[in-house]
Order: structure tokens, then sequence, then C-alpha cells
């Protein structure tokens, strides 16, 4: 890949992480009640939407530069959108979905980012 198209690449998978980060915080809190039980499916496909993301950016480039821009992009919205806004409201709260995405992209970012790269086994000739 030359200079040029990794520099894109990573810009594409910083605006990729980035829009998921926003995608993830407006839909995490997001909860389906049977009965009594609610069933906290915005949090969990979030999470698992940006597992998604950062290992398929791993996966289909092999760099781990790429992972975290991925990465970069997406744990930087997440924490920028954890602060409180001017007029006191907040995006994610202090309420367990609030900080399991707040904490849950950082831990998968530092897995994938540092999951050791494997190496390539030879192909038999057939």
């Amino acid at each position: 890949m030359t200079g040029a198209a990794r520099i894109a690449v990573m810009a594409g998978a910083v605006v990729a992480g980035a829009a998921y980060g926003l995608l993830g915080t407006l839909g995490h809190r997001l909860t389906w009640t049977v009965g009594d039980v609610a069933i906290p499916w915005g949090i969990v496909l979030a999470l698992l939407g940006a597992t998604a993301l950062l290992v398929g950016l791993r996966l289909a480039t092999h760099d781990r530069w790429v992972a975290f821009a991925g990465a970069f992009g997406l744990v930087g919205v997440v924490s920028l959108l954890s602060l409180p806004q001017q007029d006191g409201t907040l995006l994610i709260s202090g309420e367990t979905a609030g900080i399991a995405w707040t904490i849950g992209p950082t831990l998968v970012a530092v897995l994938v980012v540092a999951w050791p790269s494997l190496p390539q086994r030879p192909r038999a000739d057939a």
C-alpha cells in the first residue's frame, strides 16, 4: 500500500470510528421491556458493533495502525460525548449502560490493537 493510500485508509478508519462512536452513544441506553424485565439491547448492540468495527479493520488491513486509527475516532467521540453539555445535559450518564459504554470501547480497542499478529502459514501448492 502506498503512503497516500495508507493515509486515506487511516482517515477513513478515523471517520468510521467517530461515526460509530456517535451512533453507539445515541443508542447505548435503549432497552426492551418484557414484563418486569428490561433487556438492554442498546448497549449489547453498541459494544458488539464497536468490536466488529475494530476487529474488521484489523483483519481487513492486517495493520494495527489502521485499527488504532478507528479506535482513536471511536474512543475520542465517546470521550467527548461523555462530557456535560453547556446546558448541563448528559448523553452518557453514570448508570450501568453509560459506564459500560465509556469503558467497553476502550478495552476492546486495547485488545484489538495490542493483539499479536499471527505468522502467515505457508500455502501448500496443489
